[in-house]
């Protein structure tokens, strides 16, 4: 028996060493005694930004997201040293709410110097951009030191709009998530909008056919070509959850059921049984499974991907430079 406690213990550090996923110094109220107006203050910027911006809420959940699948969650794409800055990396294209944690990292170092880290407000911001969009209100850990490293190609691992559904599955199991967190984690697309340029080849080309993607449900592809007309202005955005562009909900997932996703990734879930059935499960006529909680779950899990201690990270003075 002791043997076999040995074994399993071992297992579980190589897991935690190959896949980055590290949680030891993280806590639910890390600020409670260090900085008690800390999560206040990060919100108080994200809603102050929302009011002024209603997109805001999906640009600072986006970034959460790009910032965890790279260096862990840690602020490495908050660095801006020039063109090998990691924010520069294709993956990251349309990426925004720099000046969101900017801000709020500013007045956190007027109340509490050296504190609190930009990759915590990264993850506070996210939090509340959901609850500010009317997703559920929930806790996160805390307690991460900014990263060291920031290297533009150091994002050549960002799951992509054209990976197939096993390719996106394997960057998700090498981050030490698993399928139902990546349906979830694509469900967040429930807010947020993409830019033409995402849906030219979906529309125009895909698989090199010269037709529009199958898988779009013949009566929504009008739609999608009228927004995104063949040689039209790619920069113009469009929803990604039809019908339901600003508002937390799972009308993301039934839009990828029903042929109405706009992106080619999120509609790859249907071509995989496991995420197919994952997709289905939150639309079970016999107790249907929670999303909200789902989602929830999988958020505290996103944000102890590859976090940073006394080891390997810091206190940025600034978000955008080592100190």
């Amino acid at each position: 028996m002791i043997r076999m406690r040995t074994v399993m213990l071992f297992i579980i550090v190589l897991f935690e060493l190959i896949f980055g996923f590290s949680n030891a110094q993280l806590q639910v109220g890390f600020y409670n005694e260090v900085c008690p107006e800390a999560e206040s203050i990060v919100t108080g910027f994200v809603r102050d930004a929302a009011n002024s911006n209603s997109k805001i809420p999906a640009i600072m959940l986006r970034l959460h997201f790009h910032d965890c699948f790279v260096e862990g969650c840690d602020g490495s794409i908050l660095i801006d040293i020039g063109q090998d800055s990691e924010r520069l990396a294709f993956g990251h294209q349309g990426v925004q709410g720099y000046d969101v944690v900017e801000n709020a990292k500013a007045k956190l170092e007027s109340v509490c110097p050296g504190v609190v880290s930009c990759a915590d407000i990264v993850t506070m911001a996210a939090r509340d951009g959901v609850a500010f969009s009317g997703g559920p209100s929930f806790q996160v850990e805390t307690g991460r030191k900014d990263g060291l490293v920031s290297n533009i190609n150091l994002a050549d691992r960002m799951p992509d709009v054209k990976d197939s559904i096993q390719l996106l599955k394997q960057k998700f199991i090498e981050k030490g998530l698993n399928d139902k967190d990546l349906v979830v984690l694509s469900a967040a697309h429930t807010i947020g909008t993409t830019a033409c340029f995402f849906m030219e080849d979906r529309l125009y080309n895909f698989a090199n056919t010269g037709g529009p993607d199958p898988r779009i449900n013949p009566s929504f592809l009008p739609e999608l070509t009228h927004t995104c007309p063949k040689n039209g202005d790619i920069m113009v955005r469009l929803p990604i959850d039809h019908g339901s562009g600003e508002t937390f909900d799972n009308q993301i997932l039934q839009n990828i059921r029903s042929g109405f996703a706009v992106l080619e990734s999120d509609a790859k879930l249907m071509d995989d049984p496991t995420t197919k059935g994952i997709v289905d499960s939150y639309f079970g006529a016999l107790n249907p499974v929670t999303f909200e909680e789902d989602f929830v779950n999988s958020m505290v899990r996103m944000g102890r991907i590859g976090t940073k201690d006394d080891s390997n990270g810091n206190i940025r003075r600034v978000c955008k430079a080592f100190n």
